[in-house]
């Protein structure tokens, strides 16, 4: 306990203040920084020439981030400006699918995406184009946003490239990639049985929302 007693209040301290309404999830990161920034001060463990590395690596973050929000509000405008949510409402609803089965097959593109992209990268390309069409047929735009945080997991450690199988293997080197792998299956099939329980009843994620009405 002695080595994690700062990330313990760290986490208490971040998702206490969340769900206790004393700042928001934004506000909570920028808490959790400056929380891990004083930690390591108090260890000794920040050095000049660590602070600068830091720093150096956050704006280079913070560029990348930026200019995928500035391409995503750019794509948005364009396709909205087209009108192309709309016409690929109709032209799915010539195709004559239920609008479960196409949210259904949104939620398989995600996970194919999920295998091969970076999760906000792919929701910031895709939003654009895919909730309009949900919210056209009728669907709950907090019913898709859940069922988007559920594919873009099964996306991100679903083998063979899923994107947190080879974090997991770079920070566990001695795992190999095989029994990584094999080790995720049963994390995975969860994870769509639990997708397909939320398509089908969707009650259970618009339970909680509902009571805050």
């Amino acid at each position: 306990m002695r080595g994690i007693w700062g990330v313990l209040v760290l986490v208490v301290l971040v998702l206490g203040g969340i769900y206790g309404g004393f700042f928001t999830a934004t506000e909570g990161a920028g808490m959790g920084a400056t929380g891990a920034f004083l930690f390591a001060l108090a260890r000794g463990a920040l050095s000049w020439k660590v602070l600068m590395e830091v720093l150096v690596e956050s704006a280079r973050t913070t560029g990348m981030l930026f200019t995928l929000l500035i391409a995503a509000t750019i794509f948005a405008n364009f396709v909205n400006y087209t009108s192309l949510p709309f016409e690929l409402k109709e032209w799915i609803t010539h195709l004559g699918l239920s609008p479960i089965m196409v949210v259904a097959a949104m939620m398989v593109i995600y996970v194919l995406l999920g295998t091969v992209m970076e999760e906000l990268t792919m929701v910031l390309l895709t939003i654009p184009l895919f909730f309009p069409i949900v919210v056209q047929l009728g669907f709950d735009p907090v019913w898709f946003g859940v069922l988007i945080v559920m594919v873009i997991q099964i996306g991100l450690i679903s083998p063979p490239v899923g994107m947190n199988l080879f974090v997991l293997n770079a920070l566990l080197p001695h795992v190999g990639l095989g029994a990584i792998f094999r080790g995720v299956w049963p994390m995975v099939l969860v994870l769509i049985i639990t997708l397909g329980i939320l398509l089908a009843f969707p009650g259970i994620s618009l339970w909680l929302p509902s009571m805050m009405d």
